[in-house]
């Protein structure tokens, strides 16, 4: 995961980040792709995906590729590789080509999302505000069930995944991070829940 250029202050859960008004998140047009890569390659240091891979990721799953833009000037984007379980366990195994996956690690349309790697971020100015609605992106159905993962590539980037509730796992992969969705952590054991619990225990003897 990479990023650059622009501050992450605050700290929220990635799934409670706050909806700007200011910034517009949404799924791109094949016309802003190269437009999205030249920005990627000025803004993150050592990124690799050009704009011919982005084109054809896209092709395959157009819900990978989001823009942020304000009152119709592009800002950033941010890029997802969508993982079947067999991606997700060659992703753990670091047995995955980041830079140019083959798509038979990626979930087809009639397949679950097993994990989200987040596989880039460009963003400038105030277009990191985006975050908050491409987090609500991927609240839809057929993401919801998927934890992400990203590696930070720059400080920034480090810094937003600290900032996000991301945490670095251990794995064959170098430097992954992982964001568990805050439904599948396990509930707090609150006295309530531990009374109910022994209260439908006692009706069922």
């Amino acid at each position: 995961m990479s990023m650059e250029r622009g501050s992450f202050a605050a700290r929220h859960d990635f799934d409670a980040l706050p909806l700007s008004p200011d910034v517009d998140v949404r799924v791109a047009q094949f016309s802003e792709i190269a437009e999205l890569a030249g920005m990627a390659h000025r803004l993150v240091p050592g990124v690799q995906i050009g704009a011919a891979e982005l084109e054809r990721y896209f092709a395959f799953d157009p819900q990978c590729l989001l823009t942020f833009s304000r009152k119709g000037r592009l800002l950033g984007g941010m890029a997802f590789l969508f993982l079947n379980d067999l991606g997700h366990d060659a992703l753990l195994l670091d047995e995955i080509c980041l830079t140019a996956p083959q798509t038979r690690y990626l979930a087809s349309a009639d397949q679950d999302v097993s994990a989200i790697y987040i596989w880039a971020i460009a963003a400038t100015g105030r277009g990191i505000a985006g975050l908050g609605k491409a987090s609500a992106h991927l609240r839809q159905i057929r993401f919801r069930d998927a934890d992400c993962y990203a590696q930070p590539a720059t400080v920034a980037g480090r810094e937003i995944m600290k900032a996000t509730g991301f945490e670095p796992i251990a794995s064959f992969q170098p430097d992954l991070w992982c964001y568990e969705r805050p439904w599948h952590r396990r509930p707090m054991r609150m006295p309530g829940a531990i009374i109910q619990a022994r209260s439908y225990a006692d009706a069922r003897h």
